[in-house]
């Protein structure tokens, strides 16, 4: 465990006089935020979907993706949805998906990519069956800014693509498409250019409802669809602020009234509650069994389940889904109980590189970020897909870029690699990945390497008297939590445990209790955690620690309670 505390030290000098209408822990989170004037912190703490969205319009090339897609229902054109597989693409073609069915447009069809058949984007024998079928325009979600063949295949074929993406081009590659919507290309000047996959997708059914003016649909009716462009932008972990807060805060109230049979039976399978539905549940509990579609079957299967308005198909896709997780789980586990034997048993190099050819290629992220926790170092698994090809995922650990890294091996080290800092993908020759460890840990050496921070970023320091409902609700205010918007972490000192327990089928996690000055019972709660992970520290009844903590509310049993989920545990 991280054992010092790095304290944000935040002066409340009179820059934030300003704020003098708030609570001075919701003063100290704003400043924390970088939020310095009283219009910013009303816009953040109080989002308001008429004057914080911004105009479609304002995306580079709206224009003409919306006059080409009208064009296109006028003429009863056959149109092709294309849409990446995981939980940003697959909500992306429900909203698309909606759309066109909101306004009884029947031509057109969505298709997602299998992940091991096909790879991820857009590929050319999928782009010669539509035109095979007859289909004139195809629209991405989520994918196609890098696609730059296959989007030309489509153009010799006669099919116009409208891309609409948020991931970065390559350096001088842009798809011949007729219209990219992506706001990350430099003509762009949208006031978000973070938005997630699905969010460009709602964006651009926005603007298609304000030009069409389509009698189907009512006043405001696309604020359903910000169910899927909330849950995408949660779980694809893009920035939580400027409109993508406007999207999550919103998405979230949408989903919590959701009237998908699906998603709603999905939630009663999981046990999670739907009124009090969080960004922890996309995350831990929904994006999971979504991505598991792909990962281990086919993600039309996790498509349908959002989209069917037929109750006993969602039943039975339901029931999939969450089979599908659990076998996910399951083979997860059992890749990494293998790999971490086998590390155990030998001498670790810079990076690690560990694989076998009957890992299945869908998970490997998974076990990748499972041991670059573990041993502390970048880690490249492979396992060998359908067609034959060794196909991997990397994690980094957060002291190099794992794309620099990979374009440092020696050239052909790599048949294919992609990704960002923190993550990616690579394929590699059977011949090739047996010296690929050795390559990476010497490019790895001649890099710069980035200082991890190992310490506990704290926001504030509390009292046991200070966990009440009112603390509570200051910090519910930041809500949704997520990317450049952590959830606030405190530190307790010296707190007294008054109790120590184990819960959970095989007692895999901890609860601490601790009574603050008037004797009343504060539970702190860490899951998958025990006396291990804290092993300087004795965790007794009468012990006193210095806790790091966020505050949660639990709902267990449709009763509430307020308590601490354990950060850190210190002497």
């Amino acid at each position: 465990m991280k054992k010092t505390i790095e304290k944000e030290k935040i002066a409340l000098s009179s820059k934030t006089d300003r704020f003098e209408k708030y609570p001075p822990l919701t003063r100290k989170l704003l400043t924390i935020r970088g939020i310095s004037t009283s219009e910013d912190a009303e816009k953040f703490l109080h989002p308001d979907w008429k004057r914080d969205s911004y105009d479609p319009f304002l995306i580079f090339n709206m224009e003409k993706a919306v006059e080409r897609i009208l064009r296109a229902i006028q003429n009863d054109e056959k149109i092709i949805l294309y849409t990446d597989y995981d939980c940003d693409g697959i909500p992306a073609g429900v909203i698309l998906h909606d759309f066109f069915k909101k306004i009884g447009y029947a031509n057109f069809e969505n298709y997602i990519p299998h992940r091991h058949n096909e790879g991820y984007g857009l590929n050319i024998p999928a782009v010669e069956k539509f035109a095979e079928e007859g289909a004139t325009l195809l629209i991405t979600a989520d994918l196609g800014i890098t696609d730059t063949e296959a989007v030309a295949r489509a153009e010799e074929l006669g099919i116009d693509i409208i891309i609409t993406d948020h991931h970065l081009a390559q350096e001088g590659k842009i798809p011949s498409a007729f219209a990219i919507l992506d706001s990350k290309q430099k003509e762009d000047s949208y006031p978000d250019s973070m938005l997630c996959g699905a969010g460009v997708a709602f964006k651009l059914v926005q603007a298609l409802i304000q030009r069409g003016k389509f009698a189907q649909i009512s006043d405001g009716w696309e604020k359903w669809l910000l169910d899927m462009a909330g849950l995408a932008t949660i779980a694809d972990m893009v920035p939580l602020r400027n409109e993508n807060r406007l999207l999550a805060y919103y998405g979230l109230k949408v989903l919590r009234k959701s009237r998908r049979p699906g998603f709603n039976l999905l939630l009663q399978k999981i046990k999670v509650n739907k009124e009090n539905l969080t960004e922890d549940d996309i995350g831990f509990m929904i994006a999971p069994r979504i991505n598991a579609a792909s990962r281990m079957d086919h993600p039309l299967r996790a498509f349908e389940l959002l989209s069917t308005e037929d109750p006993a198909r969602a039943e039975e896709l339901a029931n999939w889904l969450n089979h599908l997780n659990d076998q996910r789980k399951g083979l997860t586990a059992s890749m990494i109980k293998d790999a971490k034997g086998r590390l155990r048993a030998r001498e670790l190099l810079e990076v690690i590189v560990i694989g076998h050819p009957e890992w299945e290629p869908g998970i490997l992220g998974l076990a990748a970020n499972n041991l670059a926790e573990e041993f502390n170092r970048p880690v490249f698994v492979w396992g060998r897909d359908t067609d034959g090809k060794i196909k991997g995922s990397c994690r980094s650990d957060g002291t190099v870029s794992l794309v620099e890294l990979m374009s440092r091996a020696r050239e052909g080290a790599f048949l294919q690699f992609g990704g960002h800092a923190e993550a990616g993908g690579f394929t590699v020759s059977s011949e090739g990945i047996h010296t690929l460890e050795k390559e990476l840990s010497d490019a790895y050496r001649a890099m710069e390497k980035i200082v991890k921070a190992g310490m506990v970023a704290v926001d504030d320091e509390l009292s046991l008297d200070d966990v009440t409902w009112g603390t509570y609700e200051q910090v519910e205010a930041f809500a949704p939590f997520g990317m450049e918007n952590p959830k606030p972490v405190f530190l307790f000192k010296n707190a007294e445990i008054t109790g120590v327990k184990k819960f959970g089928k095989t007692n895999e996690h901890l609860e601490l209790e601790f009574r603050n000055s008037k004797g009343n019972r504060i539970p702190a709660i860490g899951f998958f955690t025990g006396e291990k992970d804290f092993p300087e520290v004795l965790l007794g009844a009468g012990e006193k620690v210095n806790l790091i903590a966020t505050l949660e509310k639990s709902v267990f049993r449709n009763y509430p309670e307020l308590r601490l989920r354990i950060v850190d545990i210190l002497n």
